[in-house]
């Protein structure tokens, strides 16, 4: 054959899989060199070779294919190209949730002289950074100084003298609010000035960075975005026994600051990009304008985007210096604890206001006294949301650009608050039909150690709220309650293929309802009798399905909530209507998911 023929070979480029590419190969080779290379036995060189450039094919399509899925949100399945495509539309990972709640804290305190009350000079400052822990071994810090002196505290006799029956000791109790996670630090050694320096941490578990400083002295603070110049820093409040008001938020114009990114293994800290040892640049517009025509003065044609940043205003770069980090992690695993969870005690940070004049055993004594009891739940831990999820999040984050208007915003924003401030996993927000003024009600929920529906404790629900007046409306109000949860369960009838072993059936059959139901529900969502039809009659050796039934699951581990199923369906029986202020939950899938097969 002739090179000119060999120039004219057809080539099929919808051919994309290991089957088509061998055929067409093998085509080829038939029709333009007959004589060349005759034996394509299964066995054959030949064969070797065809299936050689065929696997090379179709793994070359597949990563081709791959790798344009990847690059569009649709399509992408890698967690970590989700998130990039995310911060594109404004989306930024909130991290690892953190929980809070409150625990009691009791102290013995001995008497006054007089026996009459305890004596004030020996209740103590429980100081902020006290650590804790549990039964499961999690770890606790308290995030606020806990005073025992205040008058309000309960005060109750505990010992007394055996003889004179005087009062000896009293136990004094307090609350104080904690969070989860083990405070750590690391130190980084910078070399010169690095625009838009980066540091990573590799640790997967981390809630929060704490404060970050230079071996100067210099502390760098978190910001949304480096643009940022004012942060808003927590001080102490010294009138806090009048107002009530634990800590002051002071507004403070900072130059030296940091934005966080995180994934699933690591967490890397962003600087700006101002040198510290220049003097601040101003950009000069000859060098970065576009010759325009009609203009009499000459300018730089070149243009350098990057000249723009060459200033302090997007923050100062730390350079040959050491760098360390503060930060918070948290225990792999669930940090939701159930009441009485917390109860030893790490390391007591406490302080005596008149220490000089206290005796230092009796001092002793009441440190060692400290006991610690949680009579709440502590949650705001959360799972990981899957991909879908987190897309869905994604999508809703763009219109809402960082305020809440429409009611999505709300539910947006809510599911967006900072993994360091607590998470919840469900939001759902209705207009008050009771209210003339645009007040909202936003049902929440969080999941306990189980993975179950659980309702958040008053701090995360303080947090919440706190979070969306960030956001708000200045004429909306909002109040943050807990959803009815409703536990149901599904009844199944289902006809099998005469030849089919019915103990694998209805396995299969109950495979499907879990993988359907693995994702939890909404707040408000229906569940759709109709989808679980087409879903069992999908399921192998299935002939039909007989009936559907959604019961009632009340009693013992359940929740008490419940709704009339028959009023409840919806008219054409394909529906179970969910009240807006409720969720449905199936709580133990292995035992509420039942069935017969005939």
């Amino acid at each position: 054959m002739s090179d000119q023929q060999n120039k004219r070979i057809p080539i099929k480029y919808t051919s994309r899989e290991f089957s088509e590419i061998r055929n067409d190969l093998l085509e080829i080779v038939e029709r333009y060199y007959p004589n060349t290379f005759q034996d394509f036995s299964e066995g054959s060189f030949g064969s070797l070779m065809l299936d050689a450039v065929s696997y090379v094919g179709d793994q070359l399509s597949f990563y081709l294919d791959y790798n344009v899925n990847e690059s569009f949100l649709d399509s992408a399945y890698q967690y970590g190209n989700i998130v990039r495509h995310g911060r594109v539309l404004g989306y930024k990972n909130t991290g690892r949730s953190s929980t809070f709640g409150q625990v009691a804290l009791y102290v013995l305190v001995p008497s006054s002289p007089t026996s009459i009350g305890p004596d004030l000079l020996y209740t103590p400052i429980l100081q902020r950074g006290t650590t804790f822990s549990s039964k499961n071994n999690k770890s606790f810090i308290l995030t606020e100084n806990v005073d025992f002196s205040i008058n309000t505290n309960p005060r109750v006799v505990a010992r007394v003298n055996d003889e004179t029956g005087a009062p000896t000791h009293y136990a004094i109790k307090a609350y104080g609010n904690v969070v989860s996670g083990i405070m750590q630090q690391a130190s980084y050694d910078l070399g010169p000035y690095e625009r838009f320096q980066r540091i990573v941490i590799n640790d997967p578990n981390i809630a929060e960075i704490v404060k970050v400083v230079d071996s100067q002295g210099n502390e760098y603070f978190e910001v949304d975005y480096l643009s940022q110049d004012i942060v808003y820093k927590e001080i102490s409040n010294n009138n806090y026994q009048n107002d009530n008001v634990p800590s002051i938020l002071k507004p403070m114009l900072v130059s030296r600051k940091f934005t966080v990114l995180r994934n699933r293994l690591s967490t890397t800290i962003q600087f700006g990009s101002g040198d510290p040892t220049a003097d601040d640049v101003v950009a000069d517009p000859q060098s970065v304008a576009m010759d325009i025509f009609g203009k009499n003065y000459t300018t730089d044609t070149t243009f350098d985007p990057t000249r723009l940043s060459l200033n302090k205003n997007f923050g100062i770069v730390p350079a040959n210096t050491t760098v360390t980090i503060a930060y918070r992690t948290i225990s792999n695993g669930s940090n939701n604890i159930g009441v009485g969870g917390i109860n030893k005690i790490v390391d007591a940070k406490m302080n005596f206001p008149e220490l000089q004049k206290l005796s230092v055993t009796k001092a002793q004594n009441v440190e060692t006294s400290l006991e610690v009891l949680n009579e709440t739940p502590i949650t705001g831990d959360t799972s990981n949301p899957g991909i879908y999820e987190i897309k869905q999040q994604i999508y809703d984050t763009f219109p809402t650009q960082n305020r809440a208007v429409t009611q999505s915003d709300y539910e947006n924003i809510a599911l967006r608050m900072p993994g360091k401030f607590g998470s919840i996993l469900r939001a759902s927000v209705q207009r008050d039909p009771d209210s003339m003024k645009r007040n909202l009600n936003m049902y929440i929920l969080g999941e306990d150690t189980a993975g179950k529906f659980v309702k958040c404790n008053p701090t995360i629900k303080n947090n919440l709220k706190t979070w969306l007046n960030n956001y708000r409306m200045i004429n909306d109000t909002i109040d943050i309650l807990d959803p009815y949860i409703i536990n149901v369960s599904i009844s199944f009838v289902v006809q099998s293929a005469s030849n089919s072993d019915k103990h694998l059936v209805f396995e299969e059959c109950l495979t499907a309802l879990k993988q359907k139901f693995s994702t939890k529900l909404y707040i408000g969502e229906h569940i759709n009798i109709a989808e679980i039809y087409k879903l069992l009659n999908l399921v192998p050796s299935v002939v039909d399905v007989i009936s559907v039934q959604i019961l009632p699951r009340t009693g013992a581990e359940y929740s008490s909530n419940t709704i009339l199923i028959g009023k409840s369906i919806s008219p054409d029986g394909g529906k179970l209507i969910c009240p807006k202020n409720a969720v449905f939950e199936f709580k133990y899938p292995d035992v509420d998911f039942k069935g017969k097969i005939r």
